[in-house]
């Protein structure tokens, strides 16, 4: 194997290695601060902490076991017996086998002097999932979390050293998550561009930018009113749900699982974009982010008429200027990236791959495993090549295993 590939998965098990770390720090930084809320007698602040945890952790496993269910049985050759899994997931600890399994996956590619592309097909698969998994559990639990802690150090006026610790985690946890979704969809493309550290970066900056003045108005609003916030969300939570049901969302393996997706990906875009369908993407796009824009100006004209109620002793006049500041910055930056960083690519079927099906013919024949779940993600992000855009391969079901 040439070197410039073996560093690459090198590099690829190093970055699976610290992503899992990320979660388990961001997980311990959460359960610190429930046993340190409930040990000052806040236990409504440690319930809250401890739901979003459950909530997002359910969601999670469901996740994991559905796609596994769904993937050919004899995809995974080495992995463990059905009910052993199925344990696994019902003790919460589905996404961390898939991470072991992945890093397992990943040694024995990296160990092989001439790995075989089925192995290197297959470390790909693992992969793919669990950037899907992870950027599911941000928004899920990571992002309100830090809503959550936001809005105690609001309305207590401290800020405790485990706070910090959490916000510190919580950011890590996000940026980590969408750095490693935009490799992933990468990977996905059919001519597979190198991630360009620019790329990279101006796609961190401009998520991440946009992020934090839409958490910064949910915690100022929820420090504010405490009782409503869940109102609001609720309220428009339903109207996005709606919306993403309507664009006919074909993503999991069948009808009644499709609403989890649904469920969920009306919960990220309470918070940030994220494409769901073909066509239309700059329309859908442009709606949305007004939708929120107007939302969050709302909140902070309530936080403004109201900020008095709030302790003094945390610098509230700085809040304000430093999220407008983020939000142009981060503005321009989703117009460059673009403008000049977004490629654009012709989605040709591979009659080499299918998805997740392993032939049984000879070494030379099989065909390989492909994640169509992340492939059909890319192919709603990425634009396709207007002289060169591919039909869908006839029988081929987008989204499903």
């Amino acid at each position: 194997m040439p070197w410039s590939s073996r560093a690459a998965l090198l590099r690829d098990l190093v970055l699976c290695v610290l992503g899992t770390a990320a979660f388990l720090l961001d997980l311990g930084a959460d359960l610190w601060a429930a046993v340190q809320y409930a040990l000052d007698g806040c236990y409504l602040w440690a319930a809250l902490v401890l739901a979003l945890c459950g909530l997002a952790s359910v969601a999670l496993q469901l996740f994991s076991w559905l796609w596994l269910r769904a993937d050919p049985a004899g995809l995974h050759g080495s992995q463990a017996p059905r009910r052993c899994l199925a344990l696994l997931h019902l003790l919460q600890l589905g996404y961390l086998y898939r991470c072991v399994q992945e890093l397992r996956q990943g040694l024995l590619v990296w160990q092989q002097e001439a790995p075989s592309e089925f192995d290197l097909a297959y470390a790909d698969f693992l992969s793919l999932d669990i950037s899907m998994l992870r950027l599911f559990e941000t928004f899920l639990e990571t992002a309100p979390q830090l809503t959550l802690v936001l809005a105690i150090m609001l309305q207590s006026g401290r800020a405790e050293y485990y706070q910090w610790f959490g916000v510190c985690t919580s950011f890590l946890g996000i940026s980590w998550a969408l750095l490693d979704y935009h490799r992933a969809l990468r990977t996905c493309l059919p001519s597979k561009p190198l991630l360009g550290l620019g790329s990279s970066v101006i796609y961190f900056l401009w998520n991440l930018l946009l992020l934090w003045p839409r958490v910064l108005a949910v915690a100022l609003f929820s420090a504010l009113f405490p009782s409503y916030v869940a109102l609001h969300f609720l309220g428009l939570w339903l109207v996005l749900l709606l919306w993403v049901w309507l664009q006919g969302t074909d993503f999991m393996p069948d009808p009644s699982s499709e609403w989890l997706y649904r469920v969920t990906v009306a919960t990220i875009l309470y918070f940030s974009w994220f494409n769901v369908a073909e066509g239309h993407t700059l329309g859908r796009a442009t709606i949305h982010f007004a939708f929120l824009l107007i939302d969050s100006i709302l909140l902070v004209v309530t936080w403004m008429t109201h900020s008095s109620w709030l302790p003094s002793g945390i610098p509230l006049q700085l809040w304000l200027p430093v999220g407008c500041g983020c939000f142009f910055l981060g503005l321009a930056l989703r117009l460059v990236y673009y403008r000049w960083l977004h490629p654009s690519c012709c989605w040709k079927p591979d009659p080499d791959q299918v998805d997740g099906a392993r032939s049984l013919l000879s070494p030379e024949g099989y065909q390989l495993p492909q994640n169509r779940r992340m492939t059909q993600l890319a192919q709603n992000f990425f634009p396709k090549a207007k002289d060169e855009a591919a039909l869908p391969v006839k029988g081929e079901v987008n989204g499903v295993l």
